[in-house]
């Protein structure tokens, strides 16, 4: 083997040196040998000794997990900064369970489903009792795939809160109250706008529709949280957009048919895929709503293009069904 001269070149080293020290002598013609027998590609591994050491430390924590990220990149030489401040979320997604029980939604929110790893911020069992899970600095798993007034990674922007319910039942009074207390101390800490309070189903329409039918979002709007049609309304004028206005509302139109029972199920109760009796009044309204919001609030919401021109445009929809007024 190429390198077992060296090896026992070292080895003879070490008991020279162990007879020198007792005789008071040294080696040199030994430590000489070891200079001529080191390998060339012995010295250029030891020359690129740094490069390697970074190059393995960006790769271990590249490897470490796709939820983490470099606090200190290798690469880069380190300067720190104190200017800066925690990421927060700007959005607040709710949730219902689909389960029996709050223990059982716990080990799955700890654990994984059937699709994988998944995770909340918040559950809030039907009898009330709060539970956390996620720091709120830390992205929880509970959004997917998922797209609101133009933001497409909600795990990232959001705060998730699951609710102990079947899909099948009433919510609770205890745990509305306990989520109405959550909600204005999340939305106040993280100066998340009260009416970025949103559904799972509004974000990921044609594949989720949590929480049910049965939620009570005008309780919630009554109390500061989420957008509510008002109950006086102003007819629409002439040429108004309904798709328009669904898309500044915050709904990915890329499925329209999934987006209106998104809609309908939100402000309406039903889970209708085609354009309904008074829509039209419901969607005008929420888009004065949306204007009449500060402009720091409504761009948080639909991004500063939507905050200079508030007016939606016609878009490719418009020559769709018109709703029914």
């Amino acid at each position: 083997m190429p390198g077992q001269p060296l090896l026992q070149t070292r080895r003879g080293v070490a008991i020279a040196s162990a007879k020198a020290g007792i005789r008071g002598r040294s080696v040199p013609r030994l430590e000489h040998s070891v200079r001529l027998q080191t390998s060339p590609v012995s010295l250029t591994v030891m020359a690129m000794k740094p490069l390697l050491l970074a190059a393995a430390a960006l790769l271990l924590a590249v490897l470490s997990g796709c939820a983490t990220t470099l606090s200190r990149n290798p690469l880069a030489q380190w300067h720190a900064s104190s200017n800066f401040g925690p990421r927060r979320a700007r959005v607040i997604v709710l949730h219902h369970t689909a389960m029996d029980s709050a223990q059982a939604a716990l080990h799955v929110l700890q654990t994984e489903n059937s699709g994988g790893p998944v995770s909340s911020h918040y559950l809030i069992g039907d009898d009330g009792r709060l539970y956390q899970l996620v720091s709120e600095q830390a992205r929880a798993w509970h959004a997917g795939g998922s797209r609101w007034a133009g933001i497409s990674d909600l795990n990232s922007t959001s705060i998730g809160i699951e609710l102990d319910n079947n899909g099948h039942e009433p919510f609770s009074e205890a745990q509305l109250q306990s989520l109405l207390v959550l909600l204005a101390d999340v939305s106040g800490r993280n100066g998340i706008q009260p009416h970025l309070v949103v559904g799972h189903g509004d974000i990921a329409p044609t594949k989720k529709d949590d929480p049910s039918m049965l939620f009570p979002w005008q309780r919630l709007a009554e109390a500061g949280f989420g957008l509510w049609p008002r109950d006086i309304k102003a007819p629409p004028p002439p040429g108004f957009d309904p798709w328009a206005a669904l898309r500044l509302v915050g709904y990915d139109l890329r499925d329209p048919a999934a987006a209106l029972a998104a809609f309908h199920r939100h402000f309406r109760g039903t889970e209708a895929r085609t354009w309904q009796r008074g829509d039209a009044e419901i969607l005008y309204d929420l888009q004065l709503q949306l204007m009449e919001l500060p402009t720091t609030a409504t761009s948080a919401a639909q991004g500063d293009a939507a905050a200079r021109h508030p007016v939606p445009a016609v878009d490719e929809f418009q020559t769709m069904n018109s709703p029914l007024r």
